[in-house]
Formats: structure tokens, C-alpha cells, sequence
């Protein structure tokens, strides 16, 4: 019998892409394995596109703890447990490591001999909340130091009970456009020590714009949009700004761009996955839990000071020269 596997995984954006990866290596293992995923709301069409989920069940924990009384938030609350017990499984997973994830795949259904289990212990820069580890039937230990990706494969490998030896990888459920020569800026962050700055940026565009490179700027709020504007007029008509839309729809146009230089957000984890030439930028000490890893083509700057705009340029053309269509 074919295994089912239910992943808990709810948030952030950057997290939920960088679990994508656990997909592939259970099918790896076992494929014939029906994946389903609870994820937040918001991040239901993103998770939609991975290849090898048969069903995305979104929860809306962070709408509901606004209303939690209301009658809407009751009745929504029960067609998720009931869209939640559609299935039993054989194993249930919580990636996110903390009571709230806990909780939901505690309410799962279970096939006798099965399981839930999530992390053992927390791992630095990693949130994790101590009672997870008896709210469900089995915890795996974790490396003290480990990056978020490797985290995530390592737990998947220790309930299911085989190695992984390949580098990460996803899969996805639609056909990548023919490429073009246009460069995406991921300029925006929810976090204010993230940010790189305007002027950073503005000399960074006028650098690969001569090259050659159109510029392409999403944004998801109005201070984005501000901020992309102000951009692009600078820059002139190579640049253009994306219009607002769906996290799916952003991953689609993403995948035809030549590349991406962004933040530590989660539109430079897509792009990642997307196996896109990538240059991440960070302003603090986090590139060794959650930069890219493992291909020439993707690396981070920065990390324990703030890169220049001439560091964050030789680090795109060595991506870009190590791009795979280029190697080959």
C-alpha cells in the first residue's frame, strides 16, 4: 500500500518553499507516496504548484485569531477539520516545530501503526517550542548548528528511515517559459534589517542595465511599490515594475527571468528552487542557515556586515558565468 504522508508546514514564505525540497526525496523513496500539505492560506496556491503534492489543505490560523468567537471562524474551522480528516495517514510531520503546528497534526488522522512526529530539540536560528515533542508521538533530534533546508530533509529521512545523498531539489507543476534576458530585483522584506538600501540598489541597476540586463521589480505593499517606482523611473524604460499578484503567479513569471538578485526573503528562496542563477543578499549573520547551497550558479554575500554594490556585482557575474546552460 502506497505510503500517505501529511506535511504540517504553515508558514513563513521562505520556510514553506525551503520544505518543498522534503517532496522529492520521498518520492525518491517511495513513489508511489500520496503527499498532502497543510499549509497557511496564503501560501496554498504557492504549494499547489509543487510537483508530487496530491492536495493542499490550507488553514487560516492567522485570519481566525483575529475573530477567534466569531461564527464564520467556527464554521471555517470545522470545514478544515473536516477537509483535514478526509485522509488517514501513516505519518504526519510537523516541519514547523511549534505548538500551533503541533496542535494541527495532533488533529490529523493516524492509520493504525502509523505516527506524528516533528523535531526533538531546537536548532540555532531555528524557532522550536519545547512541549511539541510530547504533543505528538515521536521527535527526531536535530544537529545543534544545521541549515534550514538540510533540517527539513534530515527530519523527513529519520521518520521514514532512509539517507539523503543528493542535493535538494523541487519539482513543479508547470512548464518553464522560454528564458529571457530580464534580471528580477526581490528588493522587498518583511523585515526592516533586511533591507538593502534605495541607493544600493539604483547603482547595482545602472551596472547590469548596461550590461545588457532588462530589471524587473515585484512588490506587495505600497511601500514596496513606492520604493520600486522610484527605481524604474531612474533606471529608464529597461526596468519595469510587476504588477501585484499572487504568490503562484509571481513563481511563474519568475521562472522565465535569466536570474535573480534579492534579500533574505521569500522570493529569494523561490528562486532557488526555481534553480535560477541567484544572488541573496543578507545584512546579518543568517546565510549559513538559510542561503543557497550547493550550486555555483546560487550564492549569498554579506552575512556579517552589509555588502557593497561591487560585491553584490562580482557575485552575480560569478553566478552568471557558472549558470548551467553556460557550463554545458
Amino acid at each position: 500500500m502506497a505510503l500517505q504522508l501529511l506535511i504540517v508546514k504553515l508558514s513563513s514564505l521562505g520556510d514553506v518553499v525551503q520544505t518543498a525540497a522534503v517532496v522529492q526525496d520521498v518520492l525518491q523513496h517511495f513513489p508511489d507516496a500520496q503527499i498532502d500539505w497543510v499549509v497557511e492560506e496564503a501560501f496554498a496556491p504557492l504549494v499547489s504548484l509543487v510537483a508530487g503534492v496530491r492536495r493542499v489543505i490550507p488553514v487560516a490560523q492567522r485570519r481566525w485569531r483575529t475573530a477567534r468567537w466569531s461564527a464564520e471562524t467556527r464554521r471555517e474551522r470545522t470545514a478544515f477539520l473536516r477537509d483535514l480528516h478526509t485522509d488517514a495517514y501513516d505519518v504526519v510531520l510537523d516541519f514547523q516545530g511549534l505548538i500551533k503546528s503541533a496542535l494541527v497534526a495532533r488533529q490529523a488522522r493516524v492509520r493504525p501503526g502509523g505516527f506524528s512526529a516533528s523535531f526533538a530539540n531546537g536548532s540555532d536560528a531555528c524557532s522550536y517550542e519545547w512541549p511539541v515533542r510530547w504533543l505528538l508521538r515521536r521527535s527526531f533530534p536535530m544537529p545543534q548548528r544545521i541549515h534550514a533546508v538540510a533540517r527539513y530533509r534530515l527530519l523527513a529521512a529519520s521518520a521514514l528511515g532512509y539517507t539523503t545523498q543528493d542535493a535538494a531539489a523541487v519539482r513543479w507543476q508547470f512548464a518553464a517559459a522560454p528564458p529571457t534576458h530580464t534580471l528580477v530585483f526581490a528588493h522587498g522584506t518583511t523585515r526592516a534589517d533586511n533591507e538593502w538600501s534605495p541607493q544600493n540598489w539604483l547603482a547595482l541597476g545602472h551596472q547590469l542595465i548596461a550590461q545588457g540586463f532588462a530589471l524587473a521589480l515585484p512588490q506587495s505593499n505600497d511601500a514596496e511599490l513606492a520604493r520600486a517606482q522610484a527605481l524604474v523611473q531612474a533606471w529608464g524604460p529597461q526596468a519595469t515594475v510587476w504588477p501585484r499578484e499572487s504568490l503562484a503567479d509571481v513563481t511563474r513569471r519568475m521562472a522565465a527571468c535569466a536570474g535573480v538578485v534579492g534579500v533574505d526573503s521569500g522570493l529569494s528562496h523561490i528562486a532557488v528552487a526555481l534553480g535560477l542563477p541567484h544572488v541573496q543578499i543578507f545584512s546579518q549573520d543568517r546565510a549559513w542557515r538559510a542561503g543557497p547551497v550547493g550550486a555555483a550558479h546560487q550564492t549569498a554575500v554579506g552575512g556579517t556586515f552589509t555588502p557593497d554594490v561591487p560585491a553584490v556585482l562580482q557575485a552575480w557575474e560569478a553566478a552568471w558565468a557558472a549558470r548551467p546552460e553556460q557550463a554545458a
